[in-house]
């Protein structure tokens, strides 16, 4: 008999979403990316804003007849994030596989929505993000609003002190150059 395992590692998360405005994203590899198949029995009436760079906000709703998306179509991507409103708190369980290798995220010059693509808590420079001098997250929270942090560009430390980010959650990255364009992680599970 010869052994047979797997180097792949899968997991779920489970997030509540509270009442109002909150930022989230889904952080494993699925066999789809679709809003409907992420996040498909959200409260009625539920909006998700999903920023580009360039172009703004696209908007979906859950419908409150029909109980569907607008756009069931709309893809959420490893890396990204978006804002999510609410009247109501529900749960959402993200499910796949943790991703592994070089993981690499986009980080254009501008404002975008980002995240770790693996579901780890803890500090943006352990998550693999080094910051450049004048980039500033925002990180949101749904009682408080946004906590900033600037990456001095004399000190080259992040300044009130290193963002620490949750699992599941996303936050905005304001770049004012263009340097790093990419957000690269090497992580394996074994």
């Amino acid at each position: 008999m010869a052994q047979v395992y797997s180097v792949n590692a899968v997991g779920y998360v489970n997030l509540t979403i509270p009442k109002g405005f909150s930022m989230s994203a889904n952080q494993f590899v699925a066999p789809s990316y679709k809003i409907s198949d992420l996040i498909p029995s959200p409260t009625p009436g539920t909006i998700l804003y999903k920023f580009a760079n360039v172009g703004g906000y696209t908007l979906d709703t859950f419908d409150e007849f029909d109980l569907v998306w607008t756009d069931p179509n709309l893809t959420l991507p490893l890396g990204g994030g978006f804002f999510i409103f609410t009247s109501a708190p529900f749960n959402v369980t993200f499910v796949g596989e943790v991703p592994q290798g070089t993981l690499t995220t986009a980080t254009p010059k501008g404002y975008s929505i980002v995240s770790s693509q693996v579901p780890q808590a803890g500090g943006v420079d352990t998550l693999g993000y080094n910051g450049e001098p004048g980039d500033i997250i925002y990180r949101f929270s749904n009682t408080s609003g946004y906590t900033l942090y600037t990456f001095d560009e004399f000190d080259l430390v992040w300044t009130p002190s290193i963002p620490s980010v949750n699992v599941g959650e996303a936050f905005f990255l304001f770049k004012g150059v263009a340097n790093n364009t990419v957000w690269t992680r090497n992580f394996t599970v074994n």
